[in-house]
């Protein structure tokens, strides 16, 4: 394809291999070239960008898959987007299949919703547009100020059930957490499979963690009103790891958005298991 007729570009944001050859792979299937640029680490670890040709008046697109080293791929993304502004381009689209941060989207305690200042971040420093997969929560569309295309894995997954696993009629859908139960469903009733949900943890899930709240909390008086005392609440105690739901006998299918060592608990009760994972960058 005439680059010159295409208007666009396809430029790759870091030089891992993942980034690499998924740029590749999107360039090959669009028929166009990769556009040459330079990104690199300075010995004081400064981030540094070079781009080897013109964009001007270009609709640019920034693959930029996230690797163990977070903060160094925001990093190279924002100095990506900011060079591409400073170069005329016309519109400048973020391809990000992991949002970093997306789990920092609510107030904990004292802390801060960091994903609300990357994508203002993002923003400021030219950003038109967002192309992600699967926040972990729609509502973080908010925190921009131009469209986020927030795609979906679920329509390939299933595809792959359906393809790749042997009997999978006689399998059910499981959910690592009674708060990852609404993503299972989808994939339940979609697949019409049972659902089964894994319960309890020595750990508390992202719902149970604090928030500013004492949980129980602590007995105190109430102004005004001598001698009256708010009763005291019991601490929440999880049960040891269990499943609610019928699995024996059948292929248990586990989507979660990241593998965690909490899935192996599940082989107590079953041997036949498959992981189905959205994003699978952190293995």
């Amino acid at each position: 394809m005439n680059v010159s007729r295409s208007g666009y570009r396809v430029f790759s944001a870091n030089s891992t291999p993942a980034s690499t050859e998924l740029a590749k792979k999107i360039t090959e299937r669009l028929g166009v070239e990769l556009g040459k640029s330079v990104v690199f680490q300075e010995s004081n670890s400064e981030t540094k960008v070079d781009l080897k040709e013109s964009v001007r008046g270009q609709d640019v697109f920034i693959i930029q898959t996230i690797p163990r080293d977070v903060n160094t791929a925001i990093m190279e993304l924002l100095v990506m987007t900011y060079a591409l502004k400073s170069a005329c381009a016309r519109n400048i689209i973020g391809v990000i299949p992991y949002f970093p941060y997306s789990k920092q989207c609510k107030l904990r305690k004292r802390g801060s919703v960091v994903c609300k200042l990357l994508a203002s971040m993002l923003a400021k420093a030219g950003a038109s547009h967002v192309i992600t997969m699967d926040l972990h929560q729609k509502e973080i569309q908010g925190f921009f100020s131009f469209p986020v295309d927030n795609l979906r894995a679920s329509p390939f997954l299933i595809q792959y059930i359906q393809e790749e696993i042997p009997d999978y009629r006689n399998a059910v859908i499981v959910a690592k957490s009674p708060s990852a139960a609404k993503r299972a469903q989808s994939f339940a009733e979609r697949l019409r499979l049972g659902l089964a949900v894994m319960h309890g943890d020595a750990h508390h899930s992202e719902s149970d963690m604090t928030d500013g709240r004492n949980s129980p909390p602590s007995t105190r008086t109430t102004a005004g009103h001598t001698g009256l005392e708010l009763p005291l609440m019991m601490a929440k105690e999880k049960p040891p790891i269990n499943v609610v739901g019928d699995v024996g006998g059948r292929i248990a299918i586990v989507v979660v958005r990241f593998a965690c060592n909490r899935i192996s608990g599940l082989f107590m009760w079953h041997q036949f298991m498959f992981l189905v994972l959205i994003h699978a960058d952190f293995i």
